[in-house]
């Protein structure tokens, strides 16, 4: 077990609802005090009417940021959601939905909605900014899919403490979990500190800048539970390693 004095600080990216869920998460699976800092890289923005009041068999949310977005419509155009992981799922499933989770990725998504083959067109509600081209290729795969985008994640900058522990001498652990918080963070960080970057998949990991001389290690399975158990191994280590 790492010693208080000698753990590492943690500074969580995410937005701050989520940050704060993921550190209380985090606080219950190790067994001393953590130093943990929130400096959102991101606030979303949610554009409700931007949700087509078209009738379709099923929506698809790769996160729970768009499932805010169709909740804050008061139109209802699906019975149905496939969502990309369990999380995004209840979100869904809070709104009255019937709902099926990939518990993973996009491509675990995309292979779960064409194992279950819905009869009726398909509404993929995301951010901007987005990766996996999921309604092309449904589509392509003989699957209608069409594509609404429901929020934006306008950038933040660093908060005051966030800053300095990156110019201090304590390692510091960033858990990113998509590619665009990787490079925002590359952008905003101009870290003194060692860094140990937890990455939630390749994807992110491709995307952190080799100039920070960062320790990267990557989750397991692209979900919050992996990202904590990666984390907590980190957390565990010496503090020598």
């Amino acid at each position: 077990m790492a010693p208080q004095s000698h753990a590492p600080r943690i500074l969580l990216t995410r937005p701050a609802a989520q940050s704060q869920r993921f550190a209380r998460d985090l606080r219950a699976a190790v067994p001393f005090s953590l130093q943990i800092t929130i400096s959102p890289l991101m606030s979303p923005v949610l554009m409700p009417d931007a949700v087509p009041t078209i009738p379709v068999a099923a929506l698809i949310f790769t996160s729970e940021t768009g499932v805010q977005a169709y909740a804050a419509q008061s139109a209802r155009i699906a019975p149905l959601a496939y969502c990309v992981g369990d999380r995004t799922a209840r979100a869904a499933h809070a709104l009255g939905m019937q709902t099926v989770s990939a518990d993973g990725d996009a491509e675990a998504l995309i292979a779960r909605i064409k194992a279950q083959a819905p009869a009726g067109p398909l509404l993929h509600l995301r951010g901007r900014d987005a990766r996996g081209d999921i309604a092309p290729r449904l589509t392509a795969a003989g699957l209608p899919a069409e594509t609404a985008i429901v929020y934006d994640q306008q950038p933040c900058p660093l908060t005051v403490t966030a800053r300095r522990i990156l110019r201090g001498v304590a390692p510091v652990i960033v858990p990113l979990f998509s590619p665009r918080s990787a490079r925002l963070f590359a952008q905003m960080a101009e870290p003194l500190a060692p860094l140990r970057i937890v990455a939630m998949s390749r994807a992110v990991a491709d995307a952190v800048d080799p100039a920070l001389s960062a320790r990267v290690s990557i989750a397991q399975k692209p979900t919050g539970d992996a990202m904590i158990a990666a984390v907590k191994e980190w957390l565990m280590q010496p503090a020598s390693a």
